[in-house]
């Protein structure tokens, strides 16, 4: 069936946007043919026809309802045309909130109001209510308690709709992390609000004319509607005679029922109270239990009975119950009193404080009692260290005595590895020194090593349990389940506030620990500013390395307790840094005495030498070395996380230095044997080795030693010190990670060479000069002429004494080092060949048997040391014989070779030496 007319269609509204309830006019086009013909109005989904008033076919007036969406068309039904379209569209708008001061022209609906207080949902009217954020900036709450806040703020309030309203307090608690840019756009927000309401009631006013106007239309029409039913009479109007109904009929039903009412409300109130009596009459003996609880140390029913008595009197109102509850408190706060000091005594167990700060927290203590506790137990270990210090030093001023052994263990009886040239007897009395420790250990420690060793003991032995504490406080294992549950939140906030005190506590000890330490054992290593406060030991003495390694022994085994217990890493840095400086400067002072040690060894050579050429100097020398860097192998060690000992470039170049300096001690002590004058050698400790050839020659007899021989004893042990030792000194150096050892080689060696070199030339001039000085006198005995002399008829004596020298010098040579001797007679050939050929060159002319002579003499000479014959040496001879005249005849030729024959054969005995060195030096 078709309609009569066409389906209303919206064209515009006014106004096109609004919050809810806000009165629109809407215009179109066949919106219907009467009010009875409308039959649907729906703004944004939301039914409005209850609201709409029709006006005419084009216009109808209503207001928006709570509609779900913001934005939706206007859509019109009507029984004539149908369901409508719309071409335009409305926006709804949030409503803005109407605050507890704020007028309003419309009718504000009373909501639930949640108050914090009570936990109660309450209905109350809305002048009442309290605005959530007047600044209109986010709220963020801080971590500051309320007591707190009300002791600092007192007798005020951050309400504020109180008239003891506190900014301060409200900003504190509300917007104490609030950044300032923040903080200035909330005094935008309120000058906002201020201008508003400075506006006036005229603006008031404008915004709700309409409203005011409907509320005039509605009471007149009320006021019409009465007058047209004839309700005004000569009584007054229906209201009034209604009221007056109803107050004469409550007057009435109270004077029947008031004294009935009376009575029962006094004999419930009895009862109640008599039943409240008997059924909280624990209440009234509470005190006196606690008391007698408390002395029997049942805290834990004390506390059990109190958590009762709280919950059901906590907040009562009865004046009574008020009374016997506080003489609860009173006694409650007395045992809170005595187990804080129980807490705060030390020392203490760890068992004990737990315990304690559980009844504390399960009594609700105001404070932190754990944290407490916890800076108690710091103060007191602190406390301990220093006491510590003070009993040793006041023992060491006291009992000054008590250092002398440790002095004479460490220099006169400690275990010396140069008494004995023997290895196996070294060790020996090592493991003697060690073994004879037990008893008198403690007797002959210093005291500053004893003092670290019960200082490191003492804070291993309190701070283990101090850290345990702590992470019970972390954990929460020190409180009971119940107070763990209602102050976990609390909790957790103070445990991140106190975790950078904590972190100062334990840098505190440590630095306490290592400073001590460091005043003890490091004295110089502390500021001028702290020697008081952490030295104080009047001790003039090092310590010596060995007690130096003890230490750093006994600061790493702390160092791995410490670590054990899980405490971070660069809390215990400082300890690591110590450990580095005592290794430090263990190994300095172990390298220092060393060097003193060496030093000594001059005083110890007993000029005894093997079939090698060489005395025991040598072989002590190196196997001081070695003990000492065995002694160091435990410092020179890297445990797990600390660094080398090398690792600085400083520390690299003084044990450099110091290593260097132990090498030249040595070869300075060799260069004093050699030059000690013959009357500071004591000799009587001189025995002969029954297994060597002749030694000395006839020394035996009188067992003296000569400058020339000393000479020949130090330059044999320094060709074994360049060949062997120094090499394997090296070696050892390597293996204990020094460095720079090239540096100390190539220093050592070029040192060594020089000591040699110059050793040398001092031998060589001695045995030398003497023999090139009597060649010259030897040749012109007798007025001898070159130019007119006999017919040879042999060598002569100077040349035979010449070589009688020569031989002794091989004998004295070869009785203490075979391998010097081709360096010495090769010298000292060279120097007689040299004089020859220089008294050669000086003739100035040669007889025919003056030339004979002279290549004879050169010739026995030169065949006799063929052996020890230098490219320098055979130049000599060279030049020598080319200064004669030539050979011109066979027979002369002949009677030299035959001359030649003569001597060697006259002289055979004499020149076996020689022949012994040749076949030897071929079959090298």
């Amino acid at each position: 069936m078709s309609r009569s007319r066409q389906p209303p269609l919206v064209t515009g509204i006014s106004p096109n946007e609004g919050i809810p309830w806000t009165k629109v006019t809407i215009r179109g086009e066949n919106l219907g043919t009467g009010p009875t013909d409308l039959i649907g109005l729906t703004i944004c989904g939301h039914n409005c026809l209850l609201t709409a008033e029709w006006m005419s076919a084009s216009k109808i007036v209503c207001r928006v309802g709570q509609a779900k969406n913001d934005k939706g068309d206007i859509i019109v039904t009507t029984k004539s045309g149908g369901r409508g379209t719309s071409t335009v569209s409305f926006k709804l708008l949030k409503p803005e909130k109407i605050g507890i001061l704020d007028q309003s022209a419309v009718w504000v609906d009373e909501m639930n109001y949640y108050d914090m207080r009570t936990d109660r949902n309450k209905g109350i009217p809305p002048l009442s209510l309290r605005p959530a954020n007047p600044l209109g900036i986010e709220i963020e709450k801080s971590k500051f308690s309320q007591k707190d806040l009300e002791m600092l703020f007192h007798g005020m309030s951050a309400d504020f709709t109180s008239e003891n309203f506190s900014a301060a307090w409200y900003l504190i608690e509300n917007h104490s992390n609030t950044s300032f840019e923040q903080l200035k756009m909330a005094v935008a927000n309120l000058k906002r609000q201020a201008n508003k309401k400075s506006e006036g009631s005229l603006a008031y006013v404008k915004g709700g004319l309409s409203t005011f106007f409907e509320a005039q239309d509605a009471l007149s029409a009320i006021h019409q509607k009465l007058e047209a039913d004839g309700t005004e009479k000569v009584e007054g109007s229906m209201t009034q005679k209604l009221e007056n109904v109803l107050n004469r009929a409550s007057n009435t039903a109270d004077t029947l029922f008031q004294e009935v009412l009376g009575r029962k409300d006094k004999a419930d109130s009895t009862r109640n109270a008599l039943n409240v009596l008997q059924r909280f009459k624990l209440l009234f003996n509470l005190p006196l239990n606690i008391e007698r609880n408390i002395q029997k140390g049942d805290y834990d029913v004390v506390i059990n009975d109190y958590e009762k008595a709280k919950s059901l009197f906590g907040k009562t109102e009865v004046q009574v119950f008020k009374k016997y509850y506080a003489e609860v408190e009173t006694r409650i706060e007395a045992l809170r009193e005595l187990l804080l000091d129980k807490l705060l005594e030390t020392p203490s167990s760890l068992h004990d404080q737990k315990r304690h700060i559980r009844y504390l927290s399960d009594l609700h203590t105001p404070g932190d009692p754990a944290w407490q506790c916890i800076g108690a137990q710091h103060k007191w270990i602190l406390q301990l260290m220093h006491s510590c210090k003070e009993g040793y030093v006041k023992d060491l001023k006291a009992n000054p005595g008590l250092h002398s052994p440790m002095l004479d263990l460490d220099n006169d009886t400690r275990p010396s590895v140069l008494g004995h040239l023997s290895q196996t007897a070294s060790l020996k009395r090592r493991s003697s020194f060690q073994s004879g420790r037990d008893d008198t250990w403690r007797y002959k420690t210093p005291h500053r090593v004893a003092f670290v060793e019960k200082l490191t003991k003492l804070v291993l032995s309190q701070l283990p349990n101090f850290w345990k504490l702590w992470i019970s406080y972390v954990n929460g294992s020190l409180f009971s389940e119940t107070a763990e549950k209602s102050g976990q939140v609390e909790r957790s906030k103070n445990v991140r506030q106190r975790q950078n005190d904590l972190k100062k506590m334990i840098q505190e000890a440590m630095h306490s620990l290592v400073k001590l330490a460091r005043g003890a054992l490091l004295p110089l290593s502390i500021r001028d500013g702290e020697a008081k406060q952490y030295g104080g030991w009047e001790v003039k003495g090092e310590l010596s390395g060995q007690w130096l390694a003890h230490a750093v022994q006994t600061v790493r085994l702390t160092h791995e307790s410490l670590t054990a217990l899980e405490i971070p890493n660069d809390l215990l840095q400082t300890i690591q840094d110590l450990i580095l400086d005592l290794r430090v400067r263990c190994v300095m002072v172990t390298l220092q005495h060393t060097a003193e040690e060496i030093k000594r060894l001059a005083e110890k050579e007993d000029w005894i030498v093997d079939n090698e050429g060489l005395t025991s100097l040598p072989c002590q020398f190196e196997q001081c070395i070695v003990c000492s860097l065995q002694s160091l192998k435990g410092v020179l060690e890297c445990k797990p996380g600390e660094a080398s000992v090398f690792q600085q470039p400083k520390t690299q170049e003084e044990v450099c230095q110091l290593s260097i300096n132990i090498m030249q001690v040595f070869i300075y002590c060799l260069e004093q044997l050699s030059t000690k004058p013959d009357a500071d050698i004591d000799t009587t400790h001189l025995s002969v080795d029954v297994s060597s050839p002749d030694l000395f020659g006839s020394i035996h007899e009188d067992f003296s030693l000569t400058s020339e021989q000393r000479l020949l004893i130090v330059l044999s042990n320094c060709c074994f010190l360049e060949r062997h030792t120094f090499l394997n000194i090296a070696e050892h150096f390597e293996k204990h990670n020094f460095q720079g050892i090239e540096k100390i080689t190539q220093v050592s060696m070029a040192s060594l060479k020089e000591l040699d070199q110059r050793l040398f030339e001092n031998y060589i001039e001695l045995k030398a000069d003497p023999i090139v000085g009597s060649l010259e006198p030897g040749i012109y005995a007798g007025y001898f002429d070159w130019k007119d002399c006999l017919p040879p008829t042999g060598v002569r004596n100077y040349l035979k004494e010449a070589l009688v020298n020569i031989i002794a010098v091989h004998a004295e040579v070869f009785t203490v080092s075979k391998e010097l001797v081709p360096r010495v007679l090769s010298k000292v050939v060279e120097a007689v060949s040299e004089e020859l050929s220089r008294l050669m060159q000086c003739v100035s002319s040669f007889s025919r048997n003056g030339a004979l002579q002279a290549r004879l003499e050169i010739c026995a000479l030169r065949d006799t040391v063929a052996v020890y014959l230098t490219p320098e040496s055979k130049s000599s001879f060279k030049q020598a014989l080319e200064a004669l005249p030539q050979l011109s005849s066979g027979a002369d030729k002949k009677l030299l070779e035959e001359l030649l024959n003569k001597f060697k054969s006259s002289m055979h005995l004499q020149l076996t030496c020689f022949q012994a060195a040749s076949s030897t030096m071929m079959k090298t």
